[in-house]
């Protein structure tokens, strides 16, 4: 049996690629902070880690080495936002930002790194945000385009061995962060997509399992928006 990592994948989009993997043969081990997850699902390991603090992910990489002898497919999907704006936004609030989307994923991949064999896949979730200037919460477009670039560069490391890395660029997705937001602000959105809707999960996995099973997509930012502009 073939072994994934889903970051953040109780929920939302992590929760969609983790059963996708699931359908595809995959044990799949998944982090997760907040209330624990109590649903039982077959081949799926959900592991409460607090991605901000390095002691805790440095002990579910330990769990990983102790329990598994190859990793397939590492899907980097954890992120966080602290609404707040530029001059209001703490030291402490962008360095937890970047801790969970860019630093524990380059620390996961690299002490994995001897556990991913020839022809596994590497996926990131990055954000149109990372691409695009946005209004709100500078500091989270700035860690998405870090993750991007995160993925563009490890292409490198995985040279020759048919191990492949890609980000999947979202725009806006139709998950419970999401249903949050105000209709008003919803609405703007919608006007300033030409699909005029947010994507649903199972649209934007679908970006997730063409990287998958396509073995020649590789250091592409994949962008699932319907059309966003921001202008």
């Amino acid at each position: 049996m073939k072994t994934a990592i889903v970051t953040g994948g109780t929920s939302g989009i992590g929760l969609g690629v983790a059963k996708m993997l699931l359908g595809k043969g995959y044990y799949v081990y998944t982090t997760y902070v907040g209330a624990d997850f109590t649903e039982k699902i077959a081949n799926f390991e959900p592991i409460k880690v607090d991605q901000t603090n390095r002691e805790e992910l440095y002990r579910f990489i330990a769990h990983i080495k102790e329990k598994c002898s190859n990793i397939d497919c590492i899907v980097c999907n954890a992120g966080m936002t602290i609404r707040k704006s530029f001059t209001e936004t703490t030291d402490n609030d962008w360095d937890c930002m970047m801790e969970v989307a860019v630093n524990s994923h380059y620390i996961l991949v690299r002490e994995l790194y001897s556990l991913i064999p020839s022809g596994s896949r590497i996926i990131f979730t990055g954000s149109q945000m990372g691409l695009m200037p946005h209004a709100m919460v500078l500091s989270y477009g700035v860690t998405k385009a870090a993750v991007h670039a995160l993925a563009k560069n490890l292409v490198k490391e995985f040279e020759g061995t048919g191990t492949t890395v890609n980000a999947i660029v979202p725009g806006f997705v139709e998950t419970p962060w999401q249903k949050e937001k105000p209709e008003e602000i919803k609405q703007n959105i919608y006007r300033k997509t030409a699909i005029h809707r947010f994507a649903s999960v199972e649209e934007v996995v679908d970006a997730y399992r063409f990287c998958i099973e396509n073995p020649f997509v590789n250091g592409s930012l994949i962008e699932v928006n319907g059309g966003y502009s921001y202008k």
